[in-house]
């Protein structure tokens, strides 16, 4: 399988130690220069949370927020879905607050115009003042509770049920804060999880999840532990059509991505039965443009002829509308599968519907 990449494979490569040399070492040294204040500022902020010195504001509805420790991604996005058609089940009326990160002015976020694709009807509040979103969603949309999106080191909204992933091919960030590691933050950051959910957990071995699950106990002894797997579901085109996974199997597929863990992505895809003829990365968020797409469909007929080219559905939002004639182009959509721990997790969810007394519609 061959692998074409830009930025976020070279550093990855550099900060994981992979790269060696004298220019390396010296790279990783002025890294680590900038991440020490870096690490220092919030330090200084979480501490101020923990004080009191810095405001936390409360809602009217339970709060159930949905984060990370490293950058990229996580599966934050199928998980906040997970949580939003869990309360649906449950006949909860959910909403979804985000930031909505890297969004232009007007526009949805790429997770927002995602989770559309499943749940349209659902009410979500993109802000960058999370606490006046909620508020928002409750008032407006008379939301029951509150699903916080990207929000561990949000502290200004008070939370009812801290959820935080970790993957299991990169756990821990390189061990270091960006830019000398993918942390968002120091590794004590994770004792304020309830819950921690370790997302691609069939991609290591159970000596792995071992050994991931013993170090979580050690920084955060309090937090309930889950494993989840990503499942693929079917495929969907640029005209909202799906298709069976089977369509891929015994295909020769090129598959792109720009997102924060391009290695998730491959293991996803691989487990269709697909042969990956190369996968190309981008930057996470990238935002596709007419001549991006005429060069990779270009590349995927160069690698394999008649190679069907495969993205993940957070760029499918991303990608400008194509031509009747461009080469099929498919996204690989996933679900969320709770194994160990899934059922405990779902008791803490009704446990805290019913110390916040939220009260179910009548049938």
């Amino acid at each position: 399988m061959m692998v074409t990449s830009s930025s976020p494979n070279a550093f990855r490569a550099l900060v994981s130690g992979q790269r060696r040399g004298l220019t390396a070492r010296l790279t990783r040294g002025l890294l680590q220069a900038i991440a020490v204040p870096y690490a220092a500022v919030m330090t200084v902020r979480n501490r101020a949370y923990d004080a009191g010195w810095l405001s936390v504001h409360r809602v009217a509805v339970p709060v159930v927020s949905v984060g990370n420790l490293t950058l990229g991604g996580t599966g934050k996005t199928p998980l906040v879905r997970w949580l939003v058609e869990w309360c649906q089940r449950e006949a909860i009326r959910v909403g979804v607050v985000s930031r909505g990160y890297r969004a232009t002015a007007g526009q949805l976020s790429d997770e927002a115009r995602e989770l559309a694709i499943w749940s349209p009807h659902t009410p979500y509040r993109q802000n960058p003042d999370r606490v006046a979103a909620a508020r928002t969603a409750i008032h407006e949309a008379g939301c029951q509770l509150i699903v916080l999106d990207d929000a561990l080191q949000h502290r200004r909204l008070h939370r009812d049920l801290n959820l935080v992933l970790l993957d299991a091919l990169l756990p821990f960030g390189f061990e270091h804060v960006f830019p000398r590691g993918l942390l968002r933050e120091p590794l004590v950051g994770l004792r304020r999880a309830d819950v921690v959910l370790l997302s691609r957990a069939d991609a290591v071995d159970a000596g792995q999840r071992q050994a991931i699950r013993a170090r979580v106990r050690t920084l955060a002894p309090q937090a309930a532990w889950v494993e989840t797997v990503h499942r693929p579901q079917c495929l969907l085109t640029p005209t909202g059509q799906r298709y069976p996974l089977d369509s891929l199997r015994g295909r020769t597929v090129a598959a792109f991505c720009g997102i924060g863990n391009p290695a998730g992505f491959h293991h996803t895809l691989e487990s269709c039965g697909c042969a990956i003829a190369g996968l190309r990365e981008f930057p996470d968020h990238h935002a596709y443009t007419v001549a991006d797409m005429r060069a990779l469909h270009t590349w995927a007929a160069e690698l394999a002829g008649e190679a069907a080219l495969v993205c993940t559905l957070k760029d499918l939002v991303r990608v400008p509308p194509e031509p009747p004639d461009a080469p099929p182009l498919w996204a690989l959509a996933i679900d969320l599968e709770m194994q160990e721990g899934g059922d405990g997790l779902e008791e803490r969810l009704r446990s805290l519907l019913r110390r916040a007394d939220v009260n179910r519609p009548v049938p």
